[in-house]
């Protein structure tokens, strides 16, 4: 039988994006824009047809070639042993999934990135493995629909203020990016015209 205990969301603060087509401002239960495309190193996870969905359903068109684009970069899970019971036949096991996730614009600058993490324990008894083994997946299922609820969460509360906020941030990145490498193709053009000073010749030694 499954232990649950309280998920544990890691909200490092919210994800900013920029140039969304505002639907409202503090909409509660609204996605602040209305065009996205949705892509994933596992392109068929059951995550990513999860947050299709959700969007979907909350009035998202996801598309190919949408003006942005959600990269869920890459999904891990660790499992380690939280503790073992008094009869030594059931063992209590801690699992951790997390999402790492990126915002880019229609030209892949990154706008910004986050992750969520959610940690559940749950009992593996050893008497009923059959069992155990089936709740536990049920259980990673149950994970994975809450992180999707928190970074939907994470995507109704986008504001226009954070928007620009963020708009504002990627340009000056761009811009001192562009800077620093023009600076860089100068230094070594300045290298290359200095003149070469030919080797020192020194006289040939005689042997004794």
């Amino acid at each position: 039988m499954i232990k649950r205990s309280l998920a544990l969301i890691a909200l490092t603060g919210l994800l900013g994006a920029c140039g969304f087509q505002l639907r409202g401002t503090g909409e509660t239960g609204r996605i602040s824009f209305s065009e996205l495309n949705l892509s994933a190193r596992n392109a068929y996870g059951e995550t990513q047809r999860m947050l299709r969905s959700q969007l979907e359903a909350s009035g998202v068109k996801v598309y190919p070639g949408a003006p942005y684009e959600l990269v869920l970069a890459r999904e891990t899970e660790k499992q380690r042993t939280a503790s073992y019971t008094s009869s030594a036949r059931s063992v209590e096991y801690e699992l951790t999934t997390t999402l790492e996730y990126e915002l880019l614009d229609a030209h892949k600058q990154l706008l910004g990135n986050n992750e969520l993490q959610v940690r559940k324990v749950y009992v593996h008894d050893q008497n009923n493995i059959t069992a155990s083994t089936q709740e536990a997946q049920q259980l990673r299922e149950e994970m994975r629909r809450e992180m999707v609820q928190q970074l939907m969460l994470r995507l109704q509360q986008l504001t226009p203020d954070r928007i620009a906020l963020m708009e504002q941030r990627a340009k000056e990145r761009a811009e001192a990016e562009a800077q620093a490498a023009e600076a860089e193709r100068r230094a070594r053009e300045e290298q290359q015209d200095e003149p070469q000073q030919s080797p020192l010749e020194l006289p040939p030694t005689l042997m004794p």
